[in-house]
């Protein structure tokens, strides 16, 4: 059996960006930001958090190139700009949903 395995690098990389995504704060803002846009402040209350730490969290899931900041006027919004995590976020729901 031949097959081509996915070279260490890659995976090294994807296991950071991973390990960005453990966290509770950080896939609830994903799974909000894949139905729309927010502003730090719309996300850190839907989070019960300070907005000084969602915007962390948000820092985070940038540096990893899952979503960019947006400026309209005096707000900044957030967006995905990883489409994957529509499916990663689709395969957290099956398995730990309850039915």
């Amino acid at each position: 059996m031949n097959i081509t395995l996915t070279d260490i690098q890659h995976l090294t990389k994807a296991a950071e960006c991973l390990k960005v995504l453990a966290h509770p704060h950080r896939l609830r803002i994903v799974e909000m930001l894949l139905t729309e846009r927010y502003t730090v402040g719309e996300l850190a209350d839907s989070c019960d958090i300070p907005s000084n730490i969602a915007s962390g969290h948000l820092r985070l899931l940038q540096r990893c190139g899952l979503l960019v900041p947006e400026r309209a006027g005096r707000n900044v919004y957030y967006t995905i700009t990883e489409p994957c995590l529509k499916q990663i976020m689709d395969c957290i729901r099956q398995r730990f949903s309850t039915p």
